[in-house]
């Protein structure tokens, strides 16, 4: 090969080796632009917290209070209070309405009545949960009727006899008789749960007429 021919031959490789080279710096500068373009970044939004349900927040001591007529026998939750005076539901007792009986200052030997009508109610109590209960009866009992608004209906009247006011142990029970002072004949009475934040009804008893 002559030395012209030679000459030809090692330049055209030198054009070879720059037109690959000049490709791959391309390729490269290219690549190079598309890592550096901006990405889109994914956001997400915290999930929003339930707010709590007014109904969570009640205290109510039981929200289906049982009506009882003389002669019935139900049972209602009994609650207090917690060391944190957070309510809670405590033990479960039973409420029996033994009888109601119109009767006058003189078949007491007590004061005349200031609304107009004594009633002595005798009813039973049970604890037939698993934990004691401590149960209050004065300044809880309130009366009313279709004519009338709810008032405090205990007196410090008594006919003797067993207190229902006391603390019931699991399987303990009492029978006492509450004197109360009411506006008329009939209505119905309500045992209030002084550690509720509205004060419901532990139970009702419908009084007579009669």
């Amino acid at each position: 090969m002559g030395v012209h021919m030679r000459a030809a031959v090692r330049a055209a490789g030198a054009a070879a080796v720059l037109s690959v080279a000049l490709v791959a710096g391309c390729s490269s500068s290219s690549d190079s632009g598309k890592d550096q373009e901006p990405k889109a970044v994914a956001t997400v939004k915290p999930a929003k917290e339930k707010e709590p349900s007014p109904e969570a927040s009640k205290t109510d001591a039981s929200p289906t209070a049982p009506v009882l007529n003389v002669g019935d026998t139900k049972t209602f939750d009994f609650g207090d209070l917690d060391d944190e005076s957070n309510y809670k539901i405590v033990t479960k007792m039973s409420v029996t309405a033994v009888k109601a009986k119109y009767v006058t200052a003189e078949e007491i030997n007590g004061n005349e009545p200031e609304q107009g009508q004594y009633v002595a109610l005798t009813l039973t109590l049970k604890n037939v949960g698993e934990a004691p209960a401590q149960i209050s009866v004065y300044g809880l009992m309130n009366w009313q009727d279709a004519d009338h608004a709810a008032q405090d209906a205990t007196t410090l009247e008594g006919l003797g006899g067993p207190d229902l006011e006391t603390t019931y142990k699991p399987g303990q029970s009492v029978t006492g008789t509450v004197v109360l002072d009411v506006a008329a004949r009939g209505g119905e009475v309500s045992l209030l749960n002084a550690a509720s934040d509205d004060q419901a009804p532990f139970f009702t008893v419908k009084l007579p007429t009669t």
